[in-house]
């Protein structure tokens, strides 16, 4: 027996509207009838990741600093996308040879998840790319510079366990990944 209902949409006013940051103040009325006037919702670019494997077994990772949590982080090769203009399949193969100057011949979509679908409106896309080959030099956006690392796919879970890597969507990725491996 399913009791659950959605909420109703009564209202928006967007209170930042900026390329890089869209946040949106909705007005609600839940199913018990309470109204809450200030629910907001970031809307986001959707992200593509990367598990790209080498034929040596060796998964590639970018090391780069992240402002906000001001400190390191390893992660899979990943960006941010419009999925109104770009597919995510295109924009993961782009985002994984800018990152990193490799190149794959064809991804596979392991899956499509939600990261914050309380509060965020985009979506996870992660694929894998198997035998990739360095192609040439890494092209940065303005605020990267990403140091490429290689490590060996037996290694990896140990890392996440620890905590050397603990990014949600490479973390995702490589618990699911792992097995199409």
């Amino acid at each position: 027996m399913n009791h659950l209902k959605k909420w109703q949409h009564l209202n928006s006013k967007m209170i930042i509207d900026h390329p890089w940051c869209k946040v949106r103040r909705d007005k609600i009325k839940l199913p018990n009838e309470k109204i809450i006037d200030d629910f907001f919702v970031h809307i986001k670019p959707d992200i593509a990741y990367v598990l790209g494997l080498t034929n040596n077994q060796e998964i590639i990772f970018v090391k780069q600093y992240r402002y906000a949590i001001d400190n390191f982080f390893i992660e899979l090769p990943a960006g941010s996308f419009d999925p109104k203009i770009e597919e995510p399949e295109t924009a993961a193969f782009r985002e994984f040879q800018e990152e990193t100057g490799y190149i794959a011949s064809g991804l596979k979509k392991i899956a499509t998840l939600y990261d914050r679908p309380s509060k965020d409106t985009n979506k996870t896309h992660l694929f894998l790319a198997k035998e990739v080959i360095k192609s040439g030099k890494q092209k940065f956006d303005v605020t990267e510079d990403i140091e490429v690392l290689l490590i060996h796919k037996d290694a990896v879970l140990e890392k996440i366990y620890s905590g050397e890597i603990s990014v949600n969507g490479t973390v995702a990725a490589l618990m699911l990944g792992l097995k199409l491996i």
